[in-house]
């Protein structure tokens, strides 16, 4: 586990050490957030597959659920259990029984590890499992740490280049599943939305004020956008006054709100000393059958022609193009990474 250099590898390693130790085929991750709100779910199984030949091999499968993963009410009601009284807990499922561990920071409740089995877990399974997820939350950190910005918390521009592809891969699982999901509902199937916002005449304020009001202004910024979107949604420190949002919207019309409403809070909050500071931005439909850094060079390029337009707007990629006020960029002709 602590040979891994990926936080979402070492979520899976911590699946694949714990499955065979407790003698299942099944087992789970759950992330949440600081409310206690389950963001995302990592489910890992073993398959026994016979080749055509006779041969036996176990297959094995990890999924990734993101943005309110579906979860059964037998299971909600055990991390509600785990959750109340803070230890491990299990619930009964016909034959079997489901069994939960909770995931701990200090005091800080991070997530839940599950499965099911036919039997109670011994004490010196508990002990392994213990000491396990110890090892696992503590290295964890260690990782998660390096991706986040050290000013402001956010993840950093490393991160996002280490795992946008698989980002994208998840996104695209993502729409596929809600299109089939929400075309039986008569909904229109969600999508995804990538947004670049830059504060405005930055170099400015750090020139007139000095960089230590320089930085407060970015941890203002910080928490000003994390209060605009919502918990399931990714943001990043890019770089300098430059943010990234990956954000869910059923429509344009909702991304655009989104972004608007991080532009107005921004745009109406007092900035000590400062006073009040604005922000431009560009977006982008994150497109799964679009390269990633293509989408990211859509957002900039909006970005830059809010900027050219007197700046605290918020601009969209297509919308410009059928404006007449971009060209669109041939697909893989720009490699920012």
């Amino acid at each position: 586990m602590t040979s891994i250099r990926d936080t979402y590898l070492v979520e899976q390693s911590l699946l694949l050490i714990l499955g065979p130790v407790l003698g299942v085929l099944e087992t789970s991750l759950y992330r949440v957030d600081d409310n206690g709100v389950v963001l995302r779910a990592l489910h890992h199984s073993r398959t026994v597959v016979t080749e055509a030949n006779g041969v036996q091999h176990v297959a094995e499968f990890v999924e990734e659920v993101a943005n309110d993963p579906d979860i059964s009410n037998p299971v909600r009601e055990l991390l509600d259990n785990v959750r109340l009284l803070g230890k491990p807990c299990s619930k009964k499922l016909e034959s079997d029984l489901l069994i939960c561990y909770p995931l701990r920071s200090g005091d800080e409740l991070r997530g839940y590890f599950v499965f099911k089995r036919d039997r109670e877990v011994t004490p010196v399974e508990d002990g392994i499992v213990h000491g396990v997820l110890e090892v696992f939350t503590n290295y964890y950190e260690l990782l998660d740490t390096s991706q986040r910005d050290q000013l402001t918390g956010l993840l950093n521009r490393y991160s996002l280049e280490m795992n946008l592809g698989r980002l994208w891969n998840l996104l695209s699982a993502r729409i596929h599943d809600s299109e089939s999901e929400d075309t039986r509902r008569g909904l229109a199937p969600q999508t995804y939305w990538l947004g670049m916002l830059d504060i405005d005449h930055f170099k400015s304020i750090n020139d007139t004020y000095g960089h230590i009001i320089g930085d407060e202004m970015l941890i203002l910024v910080t928490h000003l956008l994390e209060s605009s979107f919502r918990q399931s949604d990714l943001i990043y420190r890019y770089g300098g006054e430059e943010f990234i949002a990956i954000i869910a919207a059923n429509d344009l019309e909702s991304a655009t709100l989104a972004f608007e409403r991080a532009r107005k809070k921004i745009e109406l909050f007092q900035f000590p000393q400062v006073g009040h500071v604005t922000i431009s931005g560009g977006f982008s439909g994150a497109d799964p059958s679009v390269l990633p850094q293509e989408v990211i060079n859509r957002a900039d390029s909006s970005l830059y022609a809010a900027k050219n337009a007197g700046r605290n707007r918020i601009y969209h990629y297509d919308t410009l193009v059928k404006e007449g006020v971009l060209k669109e960029v041939a697909s893989g002709s720009v490699d920012l990474f």
